[in-house]
């Protein structure tokens, strides 16, 4: 047997807006393997399902080898960590369900649960720029925008376990785009995945000459060619300006409400640092003085990090017993 096959490990499932991923981690933050499966719109009782399946699949695969010490849950919408609830998936589907209770029974094996994004800010406090502050955030930029607000050591979870869903603030742009929130200007439709996508339609007849193309069925609009294109493409600029700037107003307030010494950005949209350096451009240095450890990437790897989060759920929730 081997001798990664001997560590501790901790099981993960990471689930957000477009994916599921399954995986293995061990203590020092090594994902071991992992397995990625397609996902859609779902209610909680579908993901559900979805879940136990792909863990089925999962762990057929890893013969003679030690079980995981625990698993841990990264899923999208709201969740009470402390008992493992999760609430409701958005705000139009709601069923209260007891994810870590059922599988735990299922699979034999404590389980723990949190918000994706409060996730990957756990991985952040265990292996990345959290080790080295008691006051920073995680800005994860993805299919939606939200944020994981690390104060005096503890992440914040709210009266009602939302606290961190700073996508749904004024982007502060003159361009504005109707949110699924109800308001007319929020960041997240201007700056993320989804909104990115969103804007490109809406603002796509007044470039009749764009070279970014437009899926007519619902496959999204693809945010790196929106980049790629961002010198030759006035569609394009526009909407990588846009985006920039609503991130950047985003985190000068956050900067003025939490006082951190660190902004860590993370999330799909942050995979490379096309955008990450137009948001720096937009910083007014007076107001981000105070940010010591500086507005950085995480050193995480951005497309994995919300299944490192799910793991780290389980290792702070051992921890915690």
């Amino acid at each position: 047997m081997r001798e990664t096959d001997l560590k501790k490990t901790y099981l993960g499932v990471d689930l957000g807006g477009t994916k599921l991923m399954v995986g293995e981690m061990d203590e020092n933050g090594e994902l071991l393997r992992y397995k990625r499966y397609p996902s859609g719109p779902l209610d909680q009782r579908e993901a559900l399902e979805l879940i136990k399946r792909s863990l089925d699949d999962f762990l057929a695969d890893r013969p003679d080898m030690p079980d995981p010490a625990a698993m841990g849950l990264g899923l999208v919408g709201r969740i009470d960590g402390r008992t493992g609830l999760w609430l409701e998936i958005d705000h139009d589907r709601a069923k209260p369900t007891p994810v870590t209770e059922i599988l735990k029974e299922t699979y034999g094996m404590p389980c723990f649960a949190d918000n994706d994004v409060r996730s990957a800010a756990k991985a952040e406090m265990l292996f990345g720029q959290g080790k080295s502050s008691e006051n920073w955030i995680y800005l994860n930029v993805g299919t939606g925008v939200a944020a994981g607000i690390v104060s005096n050591g503890k992440l914040v979870t709210g009266g009602h376990c939302n606290a961190g869903e700073v996508g749904h603030s004024a982007s502060g742009i003159e361009f504005r785009a109707p949110c699924v929130c109800g308001r007319p200007d929020c960041v997240e439709s201007v700056a993320s995945g989804l909104g990115l996508d969103l804007c490109a339609r809406l603002l796509a007849p007044q470039y009749p000459d764009t070279g970014l193309a437009i899926p007519a069925d619902h496959t999204r609009v693809s945010a790196s060619e929106i980049f790629s294109l961002y010198e030759t493409d006035p569609l394009c600029k526009i909407l990588t300006d846009n985006a920039a700037q609503a991130l950047a107003n985003l985190i000068m307030n956050l900067v003025r409400f939490c006082d951190p010494e660190t902004v860590v950005l993370g999330g799909g949209i942050m995979s490379d640092d096309f955008l990450y350096r137009r948001i720096l451009e937009r910083l007014d240095p007076y107001t981000t003085r105070y940010v010591t450890g500086g507005v950085v990437r995480t050193g995480l790897d951005p497309r994995k990090i919300g299944l490192l989060g799910a793991c780290s759920n389980a290792i702070k929730g051992m921890e915690e017993i």
